[in-house]
């Protein structure tokens, strides 16, 4: 007897699918692609508890802009599971790179997919927070990065992993206090001293203390001395310009606090960095254990510089000197530099460490900001930037050189603590024989 049409129906279960992943998923959309069609049929998938599917579903809402229902069904999927493979569309090496990352949004982590699906290896992607333990079983892998950005909402998950991954039997990238000692106002302490390296003092003041200064009851340099109009400020745990403003007077304060929520703010003194020709030009420079590399320069008439809103598809001149900063960057911008980029990798410990940053007019490197979850990409239309794409695969190319370097010092490590007993056991004979000889 044949089963009724509708059983068959409710029997039809969709095989499971790899993760699509959001460097795939941002490049769909970064192209206009229409995503309603693949949307749908994740719908479909997480009707049938698919984990994958609710991870990719998450990933497409909030590239949409719907961020609190994407972090919901990202929950979802970690109810599921804690580990998620991402594998290669053209696979150019064995290497598992393990990333421990953190529930939360896309500003939650660094975006390592990019660079993951560049290189061709495999990104083993590990969720972890107080809430969502820490596995007894992790996935197999060759080396591991603690892939947290270093927002505020993700202390305490990097204090949780600071004593596990000290005692990691892999080699680790981006030690969890390393991270978490890049906030904004903490970085700017650490690197003030460099020589060649200009980084405006950045406070931390909450919303009481900020009306008070709007209203004339205080003076900003009072509280912070280094600090007056105009002034930069921006809510804690911002990324990407989102309530960022140049403020002129306490009047603009007063207003932009009436606009802008949240309790807590970051304040700094604005540089006027634009060169001689009236241009901004601001710099995202990557440093891989203190090596440099330059991922893109933008230029705009306006300070606060976006790649996306300068003006660089529109102007073939601008794309003509960006090409040539790529071209020269080893034997100018880097050269240049050398002494405050080796100076800011001695400082900070950070494997994989995003500078953007611009020079002022008296040659020093000014850093706005120095983060542990900067996007590289080679998302870039060939067409319009022919000069991106090798750039961009150079630069994926140093990120696998710096991962089989330190696999290698995690060889020798483990071959020197083999070896290690042996040797005291020598040296130990060695005394003995001696005390006899005497």
């Amino acid at each position: 007897m044949s089963m009724p049409a509708l059983a068959q129906e409710e029997a039809v279960v969709p095989q499971s699918q790899p993760l699509i992943g959001l460097a795939t998923l941002m490049t769909m959309a970064f192209r206009g692609i229409d995503l309603s069609t693949l949307g749908q049929q994740l719908i479909e998938r997480a009707g049938f508890n698919d984990p994958e599917a609710f991870l990719d579903l998450s990933i497409l809402l909030q590239l949409q802009g719907n961020a609190e229902t994407g972090v919901a069904l990202q929950g979802e999927a970690l109810s599921m599971k804690q580990h998620f493979t991402l594998t290669p569309r053209h696979k150019k090496s064995p290497l598992r790179l393990l990333a421990i990352m953190a529930p939360g949004d896309l500003m939650t982590n660094t975006p390592l997919e990019f660079v993951a699906d560049g290189a061709g290896f495999t990104l083993e992607m590990l969720f972890v927070s107080p809430e969502l333990p820490m596995p007894a079983e992790v996935p197999e892998h060759d080396i591991a990065i603690v892939a947290l950005s270093e927002l505020d909402r993700n202390l305490p998950t990097l204090a949780m992993l600071e004593p596990i991954m000290a005692n990691w039997p892999r080699p680790v990238l981006n030690m969890p206090s390393a991270v978490a000692a890049l906030g904004r106002d903490q970085i700017c302490r650490t690197l003030q001293t460099l020589p060649g390296v200009s980084m405006p003092v950045t406070g931390r003041l909450d919303r009481q203390l900020l009306q008070q200064i709007a209203a004339g009851r205080l003076r900003l340099n009072h509280l912070l001395p280094e600090v007056d109009f105009p002034a930069i400020i921006r809510p804690v745990d911002s990324h990407a310009g989102k309530g960022l403003e140049k403020l002129d007077s306490a009047a603009e304060l007063a207003s932009y606090l009436r606009a802008q929520g949240g309790n807590a703010f970051f304040l700094s003194r604005f540089v006027d960095y634009r060169s001689e020709d009236g241009q901004f030009r601001k710099y995202r420079v990557m440093l891989f254990q203190g090596q440099p590399f330059i991922a893109h320069m933008a230029i705009s008439d306006h300070w606060m510089v976006h790649y996306l809103n300068a003006g660089m598809a529109e102007s073939a001149e601008k794309r003509l000197e960006e090409a040539h900063v790529m071209g020269t960057f080893d034997q100018s911008f880097a050269r240049r530099h050398a002494d405050a980029i080796a100076g800011i990798w001695s400082k900070t410990g950070v494997d994989y460490l995003g500078l953007d940053c611009a020079e002022t007019r008296d040659g020093e490197l000014l850093i706005f900001e120095a983060g542990a979850s900067m996007n590289i990409h080679a998302m870039d239309p060939v067409e319009t930037y022919p000069y991106k794409r090798p750039q961009m695969m150079k630069v994926f190319a140093a990120f696998t050189r710096m991962l089989e370097r330190q696999m290698t010092l995690g060889d020798m490590d483990d071959q020197l603590r083999q070896v290690l007993p042996f040797l005291a056991g020598r040296a130990a004979s060695a005394s003995r024989e001696e005390g006899r000889l005497q």
